[in-house]
């Protein structure tokens, strides 16, 4: 025994982040990338002061009180639905997750499907692949308008942020937002952005993206009520959680054509999704890539791994979601 906390990495990440936390941590490291069932996960944490955890490993109040040695987990993710936190604080044990740093990535990646989805980008390839191309027409594909159009945005954390200026100050976009709370005067400027209310933001965008973070309270935050409200032109485009859109009622709108057509970088209960959302041409469909370039894959890995440092150092998680009791 070396006498290092010892850690568990519970999906494969970048080797130098594995090689980084090796000279402060006994580690184990799952570079296999083994998709671990519950149990297996809570056999593999016995003994583990530590984890590093992608954002799909559930941290509930059961395997808690099979793990009582485990005292942090650190999310590379921004997102941290999968940490019953109330549970945490109350075994002691840290959370924390990746903010900031894939920001821009993820923005860049929301008005690329934005873009997919408004010029049927997607639909148009399988047409092409399949030979179906046979001439040209004035309306073969033809799609919503982008610059000059209305950009809804709903939830206006960074990342929101981030598509508004993209949208207002890049395509000339008029940026409408509704969040929990309004932004300070001074960004609502940089980002070119107005509040509105969430009715008003459903019956005016053209384009409306969904940023918001999940939870109870936002479980199917859009569903059929809300679509309804939607213009039949209107694009929806969710980057942001599976779970927030209902997505059973988003195919039936998208099948009856009652919204133009979806972005889906997320689903209810992926991966599996929904075959209705399959038996549809109008949406773009990506697994859960919003984040994903090679440097900013590695820097959420390495700031999980920095919170791991820092806490066992005794400086304290750099990015906590909780405070633990005790």
């Amino acid at each position: 025994m070396t006498g290092k906390p010892r850690i568990l990495i519970a999906r494969a990440i970048s080797p130098e982040v594995v090689q980084r936390l090796e000279q402060h941590f006994e580690v184990e490291s799952n570079q296999d990338d083994v998709v671990w069932s519950p149990q297996e996960l809570v056999r593999k944490l016995q003994g583990k002061d530590g984890m590093l955890a992608t954002g799909l490993q559930a941290i509930d109040a059961a395997l808690l009180a099979a793990c009582p040695q485990l005292k942090i987990v650190a999310n590379m993710t921004v997102g941290y639905n999968n940490f019953d936190v109330p549970a945490m604080t109350a075994a002691g044990v840290q959370g924390t997750n990746a903010p900031d740093v894939l920001t821009e990535t993820t923005a860049d990646f929301g008005f690329a499907l934005l873009m997919a989805t408004a010029r049927r980008i997607s639909e148009s390839e399988h047409y092409l692949r399949a030979g179906k191309w046979k001439d040209w027409r004035y309306d073969l594909f033809a799609g919503a308008e982008v610059h000059g159009s209305t950009l809804g945005i709903l939830g206006m954390g960074r990342i929101g942020q981030g598509i508004a200026r993209r949208g207002a100050h890049g395509f000339g976009m008029k940026v409408i937002y509704h969040n929990r709370s309004r932004l300070s005067p001074e960004l609502e400027a940089e980002c070119k952005a107005r509040y509105v209310s969430k009715d008003e933001l459903l019956a005016s965008a053209d384009h409306l993206v969904l940023v918001l973070p999940f939870t109870p309270e936002n479980r199917h935050a859009i569903a059929a009520a809300e679509l309804a409200k939607m213009k039949p032109t209107a694009t929806l485009i969710n980057i942001a959680r599976g779970g927030i859109v209902d997505d059973a009622a988003l195919a039936g709108a998208l099948r009856e054509q009652r919204i133009a057509a979806a972005g889906l970088d997320v689903f209810e209960g992926e991966p599996a999704v929904h075959p209705d959302l399959l038996a549809v041409p109008n949406v773009v469909l990506t697994p859960h890539i919003a984040s994903a370039t090679r440097g900013t894959r590695l820097a959420m890995a390495d700031l999980a791994a920095s919170n791991l440092i820092a806490f066992f150092e005794g400086r304290g998680a750099l990015t906590p979601v909780n405070t633990p009791a005790g």
